[in-house]
């Protein structure tokens, strides 16, 4: 089966550099599923999920939006946050998921909503992939 170049890039740090056979990622309008010599597209990325597939096996990695550009032969995502399924803590991310919400329903005047709803979309993104692990089978 073909595949193409993908590389994942956070402004920390390189997240994930393989060839792959499939990707699936929350563009903001809707998911997006990139297979090898994919038309060229580039396009803004939007708190969510995205999926890897590698010689039949599925791989998650939690982003917070960015952009993506696809080439027929290589895909480029510019993650603003990016974390890989083995490295979220569940209970560090339904914390921060918590503290989100409750900052919005105080809405105090002066909030800034636009990173307050961000802030939400993050932890919720995180949650979906850790949850996977449990899944998984051992």
């Amino acid at each position: 089966m073909a595949t193409f170049q993908l590389d994942i890039v956070s402004a920390e740090r390189h997240v994930s550099s393989d060839q792959v056979d499939l990707l699936v990622a929350p563009g903001v309008d809707g998911e997006m599923a990139i297979l090898p010599s994919h038309a060229r597209l580039l396009t803004i990325l939007k708190p969510g999920e995205i999926r890897v597939v590698k010689d039949g096996e599925d791989n998650f990695i939690a982003v917070s939006g960015g952009f993506m550009e696809v080439m027929p032969e290589k895909v480029t995502i510019l993650a603003d946050t990016a974390e890989r399924l083995d490295e979220i803590d569940i209970e560090r991310a339904e914390a921060a998921l918590k503290a989100a919400q409750e900052r919005i329903a105080s809405a105090p005047v002066d909030m800034d909503l636009h990173r307050a709803l961000a802030s939400l979309r993050r932890s919720q993104a995180r949650i979906k992939v850790a949850r996977r692990r449990r899944n998984r089978p051992l």
